[in-house]
């Protein structure tokens, strides 16, 4: 079946930009509990939460992205527990300047794979035997600005 293009049209679709999920898949996790879910009755643990977005190529336009989301809880000195999940997905990158690069891998990508990391780190935690864990949105549009803030000012110095 061949398509038809106005004359013209292939350079102008060419030199579009494009940014689109091709798969979303759970590349890693882990979850330890070294005491299990043993309490003294009252649960009210420090909940600490790292994230972290890394970038690989796949093939040609093709990249991926994984969200790497941390989250430990602790009760005194003593670990809880501790989760750590891979997100990744996969998308087509395509014409992105660099800066639009650089917003899609901070900002854009986390966005699309932070709900699917969260249902994975909540299930875990249930299943390990702790109440429910849901992690509260994350910004990251904000956290992008302000690394890009951040950046600007060490350069500057």
């Amino acid at each position: 079946m061949a398509t038809e293009h106005a004359p013209g049209a292939t350079a102008a679709a060419a030199s579009s930009t494009s940014l689109a999920l091709q798969g979303v898949y759970l590349k890693d996790c882990s979850f330890e509990s070294p005491q299990g879910p043993r309490g003294n009755g009252e649960w009210n643990p420090q909940i600490s939460l790292d994230l972290n977005t890394t970038v690989q190529p796949i093939a040609g336009d093709l990249r991926e992205v994984v969200l790497t989301i941390t989250v430990s809880a602790k009760q005194a000195e003593q670990t809880l527990f501790l989760v750590e999940v891979k997100q990744a997905g996969a998308f087509l990158m395509q014409n992105l300047s660099e800066e639009e690069f650089k917003r899609a891998i901070g900002s854009i990508c986390p966005n699309v794979l932070f709900p699917y990391a969260r249902a994975v780190v909540s299930q875990l935690v249930s299943q390990g035997g702790f109440p429910q864990l849901l992690l509260p949105p994350v910004n990251f549009e904000a956290l992008y600005a302000s690394s890009q803030n951040e950046s600007a000012n060490a350069t500057r110095n």
